[in-house]
């Protein structure tokens, strides 16, 4: 028997408000968003910056920026619904979610020195979030976790192996040694 508050994940349940708060905006925004943007900006940093403490730096800072700005859509989007959710709440769990997912993404450029081992790590762990992710979405809708996790890690790596080309194109382009 499926946990009610799992069941709640994208059913009917979620628009109407019912669940916890935790388990609606946590598999809501913050996880399903999050690998996709950081690990490709990781990607392009990695190949342009090549030293793991600039990586880390500007991979923290884009992705508390990033974690500021979808809270901060989401206050903006719930606060709009005429319903009875509480939009602070939804926020902060979409914004913690996302820095959560920030933090496990940059900590191996936090431990080790060598950079493409890093990245390595960090799409791991990124492709290790979307099946988790996908895992729960699909005993919450009954569905066949495959098809829904190729695609997302598919597009996740996909968006990373671009950006690390763009970051090599703009390193050559700045001339950056």
């Amino acid at each position: 028997m499926l946990d009610p508050t799992i069941s709640i994940c994208l059913s009917s349940d979620w628009d109407a408000g019912r669940g916890t708060p935790a388990v609606r905006r946590l598999c809501g925004i913050g996880l399903k968003r999050c690998p996709g943007g950081i690990d490709g900006a990781l990607a392009g940093l990695t190949l342009a910056l090549q030293n793991t403490q600039l990586i880390a730096l500007s991979g923290l800072i884009t992705g508390i920026a990033a974690a500021l700005s979808m809270a901060l859509s989401e206050y903006l989007s719930t606060r709009s619904e005429e319903t009875s959710k509480q939009p602070v709440r939804a926020a902060v769990y979409t914004g913690i979610a996302y820095i959560v997912t920030v933090t496990l993404l940059i900590l191996p450029y936090l431990l080790f020195d060598n950079y493409y081992v890093d990245l390595i790590l960090t799409l791991s762990t990124a492709v290790l979030i979307i099946a988790a992710f996908n895992y729960y979405i699909s005993i919450a809708r009954d569905e066949v976790f495959s098809k829904r996790f190729i695609e997302m890690a598919g597009l996740s790596l996909g968006v990373a192996a671009i950006s690390f080309v763009i970051g090599y194109f703009i390193r050559i382009f700045l001339g950056i040694e």
